[in-house]
């Protein structure tokens, strides 16, 4: 892939995820905002585009290894893996990671008032986390899976509970938004997940799970604002609705 200042960033990383690093060293937003400019996004952070070019250039010539493409995965198949992968991370994780959280804010609490914040953030990342997947697996998800079906049995008539897909996708990246500010707003909160002189080894594994859980809600949002999305909303252009 070739770079400019005007490439997309979601679509670096959609073309090689091995730029979501770099990005994330630098503190880049490549999903919730992937939608920037290298440009716009090497002026917001006060970097050189021309060394995030050439950065980019040098990760490419290195190739992606054992990387997975994809962007060569039909959308069913997609669609799976993120469910299986990270729908069950995060299901799995938030009930292992808000009793860290209560422990540390009883213990620690009172020498560091921000760890309620964090709590408080995250439980609410928790609510707004299961009922976005559920929307996503009850609608959006089976709607994408139909789709593709038809297009494969080339009957170019569906069924859509919602007009069409670009609604619900909207309204997933609007909210795949609001959790990128919650948890910029976490990393902020806890020093870039840097634990006090005086943390405990609990604190200190709180915030390396805190962590761990933002990079997957990173790449979980990544495959779907920058991959899924856009290709469902293309494969809909062959489709008359009944």
């Amino acid at each position: 892939m070739k770079y400019s200042s005007e490439t997309i960033v979601g679509q670096i990383v959609a073309d090689n995820y091995q730029a979501a690093a770099l990005f994330s060293k630098y503190g880049i937003d490549f999903c919730c905002r992937g939608h920037r400019s290298l440009q716009e996004v090497a002026d917001k952070n006060n970097l050189s585009v021309t060394e995030l070019i050439e950065a980019l250039g040098a990760l490419e010539n290195k190739g992606s290894g054992d990387q997975i493409n994809f962007q060569t995965w039909d959308l069913d198949l997609l669609v799976d893996y993120i469910e299986k992968t990270h729908h069950r991370y995060v299901r799995k994780r938030i009930p292992e990671i808000i009793p860290y959280l209560v422990k540390v804010v009883k213990v620690h609490g009172k020498a560091h008032p921000e760890l309620l914040e964090i709590a408080n953030e995250f439980d609410a990342a928790a609510i707004e986390l299961n009922a976005h997947m559920q929307k996503e697996e009850l609608n959006l998800f089976p709607h994408i899976r139909n789709m593709v079906q038809a297009r494969d049995d080339q009957n170019l008539t569906i069924e859509s509970p919602f007009g069409s897909v670009q609604y619900p996708i909207q309204e997933m990246m609007k909210e795949h938004d609001e959790e990128g500010v919650r948890f910029r707003k976490i990393r902020a909160l806890s020093n870039n997940y840097t634990p006090p002189e005086d943390a405990c080894q609990t604190y200190r594994v709180t915030f390396s799970m805190l962590e761990e859980f933002e990079q997957d809600l990173h790449k979980h949002i990544h495959l779907e604002n920058n991959i899924l999305f856009p290709k469902a909303a293309e494969l809909e252009k062959i489709f008359a609705y009944n």
